[in-house]
């Protein structure tokens, strides 16, 4: 079958991948309302295409915190990638290191930020879960700036896994082949099975529920890598995000994975890139297809966008 556009990976991902590895990938929480609103979103924005202007000559290069990158659309974290295939994370790498743009490396990778790294050169931000334990904390992001990633992605929308009901009827884990690389070496790289979702009691076990702004600027004080805030879609939170010392922010509710009912990211965006003003740029991730939906991020004020290499189109029932 001939591949034209992004969406039709998704029909033939359904076909290669074993059921629980897809539901993951693909699903959202609950009633996925945000899921189905985070890609119809964005049919709701139409242009006002003007006419008779040279375009004999695109320049798509843009700059990302100093970065000069080909165009304005990045890799968004996402995690497990050895799941759909063996090269996973490393595939992704060289992918967008060849398409000279950003990877952002999830916290829950398959691969590690130093196998990530050995892949070859490349501008890489890597993605930050806080775990309780802050001292496993201070050394990923040691090992990431050791690794030559270029800035922190910080995940603030996860306190708590959202309810992802199709991992629950799965009860999802992480293949018994396969381990989260970062936390190998410190006894946290294992998924065990639960009577629900593996990855909802890893969370609830791990990760610090206590996350507040207080630490955004305690991430300050343990590395000089620019940090994005990422899962804002509030006027307010931008303005504390900035105060906090944020170097940029990245408008996502988690692919509609966490808290269900909130904006489709593209009905948010317009709100956040207001209150920032311009102090620090606006990205977004969440539903974005095709080029048309960059453009409509754009020009509603986003500096750049994120495709997650995992996300669903999910139809509502009518």
């Amino acid at each position: 079958m001939e591949i034209t556009n992004v969406t039709e990976y998704e029909a033939i991902a359904k076909q290669k991948l074993p059921k629980m590895v897809f539901d993951y990938y693909a699903s959202g929480a609950e009633d996925q309302w945000t899921l189905y609103q985070n890609r119809h979103a964005f049919s709701k924005i139409l242009f006002r295409p003007r006419i008779l202007i040279d375009v004999s000559k695109i320049d798509m290069t843009t700059t990302v915190l100093g970065f000069k990158i080909s165009m304005p659309i990045m890799i968004a974290p996402t995690a497990m990638q050895k799941m759909a295939h063996p090269e996973g994370e490393y595939a992704t790498a060289r992918a967008a290191s060849a398409a000279g743009t950003i990877m952002t490396l999830s916290s829950w990778a398959t691969s590690s930020v130093e196998e990530v790294a050995s892949t070859g050169p490349g501008i890489r931000f890597f993605q930050l879960y806080v775990y309780k334990n802050r001292h496993v904390v201070a050394q990923l992001v040691r090992r990431a700036e050791r690794a030559g990633f270029k800035a922190i992605a910080l995940t603030v929308d996860t306190p708590r896994l959202g309810r992802r009901e199709a991992d629950i009827k799965n009860r999802f884990t992480l293949p018994p082949f396969l381990t989260l690389k970062n936390f190998e070496g410190l006894d946290l790289g294992k998924m065990d099975k639960a009577d629900d979702s593996g990855l909802a009691s890893y969370v609830a076990g791990q990760i610090d529920r206590t996350l507040s702004w207080k630490d955004v600027k305690w991430l300050q004080t343990i590395t000089n890598l620019p940090i994005l805030v990422k899962g804002v879609l509030t006027a307010e939170d931008t303005r504390l995000a900035i105060q906090a010392g944020a170097a940029g922010i990245i408008v996502s509710n988690h692919g509609a994975r966490q808290l269900d009912y909130v904006p489709a990211t593209i009905m948010a965006l317009e709100e956040v890139v207001k209150a920032a003003q311009g102090r620090v740029p606006v990205f977004l991730d969440g539903g974005v297809r095709r080029g048309t939906d960059v453009f409509k991020a754009l020009a509603l004020g986003a500096s750049g966008i994120f495709v997650r290499t995992h996300a669903a189109s999910y139809s509502m029932p009518s």
